[in-house]
């Protein structure tokens, strides 16, 4: 394998350093698609939590909290137990906002890795490209025009294949690290709709 790469000359090396980070970043994007894809689920399971708090029957409300596997069901499991410990306020609130903050950065976690991938895969296939025409027309010149026209576009075609290559790498890194942001926000959405209800029930008169 390293042969083949070597046979196309100075880009042989870019080209293996792409490979490597190809196959990184789409272990990254199964790794991430694993970790995020329950972070928008159980919103049945958290209305009836907050529908058994409204009830007053604050031990029912947590279990139905704790039961879900979402971010928002960790926040709001928290939130409803403090409650019934009797906490409140903006001590609670600054609490639930840190925990916000942890569970937004455990989904987060990572994504910058792939938007890097996304922006440095291009300039390297471009690096390569350059540092082929050069070697292309070093070869052309100490030929003396000898050199064919067949022989140009051989040198030519290899250093062009790094800029393919380095786009082939950007471009997959590129939306994974998009759609993956954007569910890790919709995640958070969810933790702050959840606590936002809660607190709103929280806060009405007793009847």
């Amino acid at each position: 394998m390293f042969a083949a790469f070597a046979n196309i000359g100075t880009g042989g090396p870019i080209i293996l350093l792409l490979l490597v980070m190809s196959v990184f970043s789409l272990a990254l994007i199964a790794y991430k698609i694993v970790q995020l894809w329950p972070v928008t689920s159980g919103v049945a399971a958290r209305d009836m939590a907050l529908n058994s708090f409204e009830a007053g029957n604050i031990a029912e409300a947590e279990t139905k909290a704790q039961s879900g596997r979402s971010p928002a069901d960790r926040v709001l499991a928290f939130a409803i137990k403090a409650l019934g410990n009797g906490r409140s306020g903006a001590p609670l609130m600054t609490e639930l906002m840190r925990r916000g903050n942890e569970e937004f950065a455990r989904m987060t976690n990572h994504i910058r890795l792939l938007e890097l991938i996304a922006m440095i895969s291009p300039l390297l296939g471009l690096l390569g490209t350059v540092l082929g025409m050069i070697q292309s027309f070093q070869e052309l010149e100490l030929a003396e025009g000898a050199a064919n026209a067949s022989v140009l576009a051989g040198g030519i075609w290899q250093a062009l294949l790094t800029t393919a290559a380095g786009l082939l790498v950007a471009i997959p890194a590129a939306v994974g690290a998009s759609l993956l942001s954007a569910r890790a926000e919709r995640g958070a959405q969810l933790i702050e709709g959840a606590v936002s209800q809660l607190m709103l029930i929280a806060d009405q008169p007793a009847k």
